[in-house]
């Protein structure tokens, strides 16, 4: 399906140039992997994934024959031919699909046995080792992990994780409650009752969990996104899902690993499904969400750089975007959403990377 293009001029700094890809799709659009500069994939309901190899011109739709039920809210993707889905739901609707043909056939991986389970998101640290988190069964978060690309899951012992909080669980909101770095580091976050970020070094052999200051306290509120820049530097989003006006402790950074976490002091804090860093500029960061829809800063700025802003779509938008990805050739921001939503953002905010 041929892209329409349209650009912008919204942000208070720079010239933004927003291209809207127009594709043949209502479904909702959760799952997002950029593999290049012209390589992106995405994922989302009714089991639809999509793809393109051409920066966004062209996208391929399809739907995995027997997933047409299932809700793809992760996708992890190596190159324009192979990719993972991960689908979230309750029981046996939590699923791990691959393809190695660009789409063409799945072959289904992973079935969650355990009715009480519910797989959230995954996330790789290279095409063969990858590791996923569910909801906490029996009081401890579910966590399976591969070593040969995603051929076989293995469960990591719940011994080796601390107890969930009563009534704490994960988000599948944007498929990246999960983030690894490195060749071990991995992190997961949490919401619920508690707003806390798990951390491992050891490629999810041991944990810890740390408290952090996000919002939490109902079951609509916590943290729903985690990135690292590097080993030390990492931010997490979250806040309100059931009410994403209400401004809200929603974003916070840490430069110690995810040891402790300190609040951001940027104003117009909602509710933030994930957040991105930018590695062209060390210092900014893109969130993405239903009230602020998208938005860059820089870590030690005062105030959002907004380039969609919901009195300032484009004709037909629909008001919620879930997911952000960076390309890493070009710094392009991708950006998914609700009925088929996706946007390549370039060119903004320059003053955003001033310290």
């Amino acid at each position: 399906m041929k892209a329409v293009f349209v650009c912008l001029v919204l942000c208070a700094v720079a010239a933004a140039t927003i291209i809207e890809h127009k594709v043949d799709t209502e479904e909702n659009l959760r799952g997002l992997s950029v593999v290049s500069s012209t390589v992106a994939w995405a994922s989302g309901t009714h089991g639809t994934f999509l793809r393109t190899v051409d920066s966004g011109s062209n996208w391929g739709i399809g739907h995995v024959s027997g997933a047409e039920s299932l809700d793809f809210r992760d996708v992890e993707a190596f190159s324009s031919d192979e990719a993972i889905l991960l689908a979230a739901g309750p029981g046996d609707q939590s699923r791990i699909y691959k393809t190695t043909d660009g789409g063409k056939n799945w072959t289904l991986l992973f079935t969650n046995k355990d009715p009480k389970g519910f797989f959230d998101c995954m996330a790789f640290w290279d095409e063969n080792h990858g590791i996923a988190v569910g909801d906490p069964v029996d009081g401890k978060f579910q966590l399976i992990k591969t070593e040969n690309g995603g051929k076989d899951w293995k469960a990591i012992p719940p011994a080796s994780l601390p107890p969930a909080i009563e009534g704490e669980g994960a988000f599948a909101a944007s498929g990246t409650c999960i983030a690894t770095q490195g060749k071990k580091n991995v992190w997961f976050v949490t919401g619920g009752s508690a707003a806390r970020v798990f951390r491992s070094k050891d490629a999810g052999e041991s944990w810890e969990a740390v408290d952090t200051p996000i919002v939490h306290g109902p079951a609509s509120t916590g943290i729903f996104s985690v990135t690292f820049r590097d080993a030390k530097h990492g931010v997490i989003a979250g806040g309100d899902y059931k009410e994403p006006t209400k401004e809200a402790p929603s974003l916070a950074f840490s430069n110690d690993g995810g040891k402790s976490w300190k609040l951001s002091p940027l104003p117009s804090q909602h509710y933030f499904s994930a957040a991105a860093f930018d590695p062209s500029h060390r210092e900014r960061i893109f969130a993405v969400g239903t009230a602020q829809y998208a938005a860059a800063s820089s870590i030690r700025s005062k105030g959002w750089e907004v380039f969609v802003r919901p009195n300032r779509n484009p004709p037909g938008t629909p008001a919620e975007l879930n997911s952000i990805a960076v390309s890493r050739e070009n710094s392009n921001r991708w950006v998914v959403g609700a009925k088929g939503a996706i946007f390549v953002i370039d060119d903004i905010c320059e003053s955003c990377s001033k310290k």
